[in-house]
């Protein structure tokens, strides 16, 4: 993944956009919220489409497990 970085000096290591210090997790919430791709890209002016496929793209791999334990 060529736009998500993870950098211990950038957003305490989180995964962020090409180090913009935009971390993925904050566009999946904006997604969430209901918020467009277009109104996102509007807000956030140095985003590219491909900036917010790419969050969504490491989402899914982060998803993609063979198994999940509950922790009780």
């Amino acid at each position: 993944m060529e736009r998500i970085k993870i950098d211990p000096n950038i957003c305490h290591g989180k995964p962020c956009i090409r180090g913009l210090r935009y971390p993925v997790e904050m566009i999946l919430e904006l997604l969430s919220a209901g918020m467009t791709t277009e109104e996102i890209l509007l807000d956030y002016e140095d985003l590219e489409l491909e900036d917010i496929l790419a969050v969504l793209s490491f989402a899914t791999k982060l998803t993609q497990v063979k198994t999940i334990s509950l922790i009780k």
